[in-house]
């Protein structure tokens, strides 16, 4: 808190709004004024309150913030705060009381003039980052994994396992349904509970780009184990072994979207209908597999023949191995 009144009215009301603890420390622009920036630098750590200051002491103590490496937001309303406003990372004026030398210098205007919006965006914006993650993980897991397929078979001299109009349904139906669902999940309940993250991290941090390749390889094998198990299993009925790689690449890819809800928790751990959206994606992805694999109209459109019972056997346990296998190994993370 950095105010120009008094140091004992400033320490009554930081106290009683929890801000100055018996660990913090109150410190009066008089005071202030003697130390060097190394010194205030060192010190801000320790200071909750600011008292009896003016305009290039906030200047000061927004530098001093900033240089111990902590990202910064100033709040004001009035001109001597604008140069403290427009150094600060997040610069944030009142939208009511504000004048325009402060809102001009600000990077985020609140119109209420209620520091509980700030809050409210605060979270917004974690829910939005963790959501186009979650989109991240699971659209390039599931493009490797049909890139890894298409690869791999020419690689090893076998049959095309998947015809383009098969990978064409995958992508704008099993792709592009569930992908859309998770752009709008509901949080965790721990959202506000993290620490910030830092400015230099990038999408990818926190192990995402090895868990997008990782799964990304295990679908590719499945559905080429599948492809190339019914190969066998069919003495080379190539029509019949690509339906089964077709419907194992598209059940592999619905079971990791519930994987992609968390990376922190177990599908176990998350209340499947907490997003509706999801499950509505994933049957309609489901109903129109099976009207695919089923419906003679669309056998020469798709290539694909009816399933039996064994061959689905092979089929789902392919699929959902690796969505079992993380139900065990996923650990909660302390953030």
């Amino acid at each position: 808190m950095i105010t120009g009144d008094h140091k004992m009215t400033a320490a009554a009301i930081g106290k009683e709004l929890g801000i100055l603890t018996s660990e913090s420390q109150i410190l009066a622009g008089s005071e202030l004024d003697k130390l060097s920036d190394k010194q205030l630098e060192k010190a801000s750590g320790r200071i909750a309150v600011y008292a009896r200051v003016s305009p290039k002491h906030k200047l000061r103590i927004v530098k001093a913030l900033k240089a111990s490496g902590h990202t910064v937001a100033m709040t004001g309303d009035g001109v001597n705060d604008a140069p403290a406003i427009k150094e600060a990372d997040i610069g944030i004026s009142m939208g009511i009381t504000g004048t325009d030398v402060t809102k001009e210098a600000s990077s985020m205007v609140l119109l209420d003039d209620n520091f509980s919006t700030i809050v409210a965006a605060v979270e917004e914006g974690r829910i939005i980052y963790d959501n186009i993650r979650k989109f991240i993980r699971y659209l390039l897991s599931c493009n490797i994994g049909e890139v890894l397929t298409m690869f791999l078979a020419s690689l090893l001299y076998m049959p095309v396992p998947l015809i383009p109009i098969q990978i064409l349904w995958v992508n704008l139906v099993t792709d592009g349904l569930p992908a859309m669902a998770l752009g709008i999940d509901p949080p965790d309940n721990d959202i506000m509970l993290r620490r910030p993250r830092s400015k230099k991290e990038g999408i990818f941090s926190e192990g995402l780009g090895l868990k997008i390749l990782m799964r990304g390889i295990a679908i590719g094998l499945g559905t080429l184990s599948v492809y190339a198990l019914m190969l066998y299993l069919t003495y080379n009925d190539i029509q019949r072994a690509r339906t089964c790689a077709f419907a194992s690449l598209v059940l592999s890819q619905l079971s990791f979207v519930f994987e992609c809800r968390s990376e922190h928790r177990s599908i176990l751990k998350i209340n499947p209908l907490s997003n509706i959206w999801l499950i509505l994606a994933v049957l309609c992805s489901l109903g129109l597999l099976l009207m695919v694999i089923y419906v003679p109209f669309f056998h020469t459109i798709f290539d694909t023949v009816a399933l039996r019972g064994i061959e689905w056997t092979i089929v789902v346990s392919m699929s959902l191995i690796w969505t079992i296998v993380s139900v065990f190994t996923t650990k909660k993370k302390r953030r």
